[in-house]
């Protein structure tokens, strides 16, 4: 819903009432994930489900929910024989809930919006199917909620189980019994959570940078340049990134927020740089911490790393030669084998070609 959320509040704050149809749960190879919506108001649309495949009877289908004012959970799939029709030429299938969407349905619209706009995490839990309130929604921040899915002990347990997510950057469907129980699975809730960005700091003013942070915000990082050398560290330089800071990387590192999620990319090619970073980002709970040279750097700095006391278990976090091996040379080839590394630890790949493979393309994140 973040591609469409300026459109969607625009219709939101003139009274209208228009249809949204989200991705809520996907099988085998389907286009998009959970959470992709396309919003339909008249005869215009905006945004996407299926990349075009299921797109025509989506549109007509939220017509129909405007109308009607029953939202419908709707199943699209493939066959031999509609594969062209209503069906996914790829295989696979997509569960798309379609609601219809107003001030009065959906108060707390500008309030997501509103934080989703801040950086505030943010998430919407509805009922999509069971014995409660079709279309119910619950909003969920991490420290208020707003709404109700019709009993307050489901309530409870959704906050508890929605703000876990939320730190997590999930989004999915859970199941409860129509009282929260979760050993029960009678309710299905769709949670769609919309947490900041995920951070990608990139240390070392140079070429591999700009291009790294080229693709890091291509991916939807929101990206920081750091180094400590300002004749170098400028925005000019570095127009992708949310932030360029001068600093002695290390000093940086200690002084600001890193998570699960956050990417760190030492590119300083410096052991004056690189190996006081390092120190620090190997102490940290950072999801990747890569580093570039070659592979006597790689050993020198590991040397470097165990004397300033970094055990085996933290040097084994580190990936060094950054990137996986695509025989890259240039910058921007660099940074594409950068991003196929993280893309390849988010999601569980295998790094081999699709071709050389069996079996599915798509992971679920939880194979990982």
């Amino acid at each position: 819903m973040r591609d469409v959320l300026s459109q969607i509040v625009r219709w939101w704050e003139s009274g209208q009432t228009f249809g949204l149809a989200t991705v809520v749960n996907t099988f085998r190879s389907a286009p998009r994930p959970p959470g992709a919506s396309m919003a339909v108001f008249g005869e215009e649309a905006e945004g996407s489900v299926s990349g075009g495949c299921v797109e025509g009877a989506v549109y007509e289908l939220a017509r129909e929910v405007v109308a009607s004012g029953t939202p419908v959970l709707q199943r699209y799939g493939v066959s031999d024989d509609d594969a062209f029709s209503a069906g996914l030429t790829c295989g696979g299938i997509l569960d798309v809930f379609v609601e219809p969407v107003s001030r009065e349905m959906f108060p707390e619209l500008g309030a997501v919006a509103e934080s989703v706009r801040g950086r505030e995490p943010v998430a919407v839990a509805t009922v999509l199917s069971g014995p409660g309130t079709i279309g119910a929604r619950r909003v969920v921040w991490p420290d208020r909620s707003s709404g109700s899915l019709g009993v307050a002990r489901l309530d409870e347990a959704v906050d508890d189980d929605v703000r876990g997510m939320l730190a997590q950057g999930l989004t999915g469907v859970r199941r409860y019994g129509s009282h929260g129980e979760r050993r029960l699975d009678e309710l299905s809730i769709f949670v769609h959570s919309f947490a900041p960005p995920p951070r990608m700091l990139v240390f070392g003013a140079i070429d591999f940078a700009a291009a790294v942070a080229r693709i890091g915000k291509f991916l939807g990082y929101h990206v920081v340049v750091c180094d400590a050398r300002p004749v170098f560290t400028t925005a000019k330089r570095f127009p992708e990134a949310d932030e360029v800071i001068v600093k002695w990387p290390h000093d940086y590192l200690i002084s600001t927020t890193v998570d699960e999620r956050t990417a760190i990319c030492v590119l300083t090619h410096d052991p004056r740089f690189d190996v006081p970073l390092l120190e620090v980002a190997l102490r940290t709970p950072a999801g990747y911490v890569g580093a570039m040279g070659s592979r006597r750097t790689h050993e020198d700095r590991l040397a470097r790393l165990r004397e300033a006391g970094l055990g085996e278990a933290e040097l084994k976090r580190l990936r060094s030669p950054i990137g996986l091996d695509l025989g890259a040379r240039t910058p921007e080839e660099t940074a594409v084998s950068i991003a196929a590394e993280l893309i390849q630890l988010r999601w569980g790949g295998s790094g081999r070609p699709l071709t050389d493979g069996t079996g599915r393309i798509h992971r679920d994140g939880t194979e990982a």
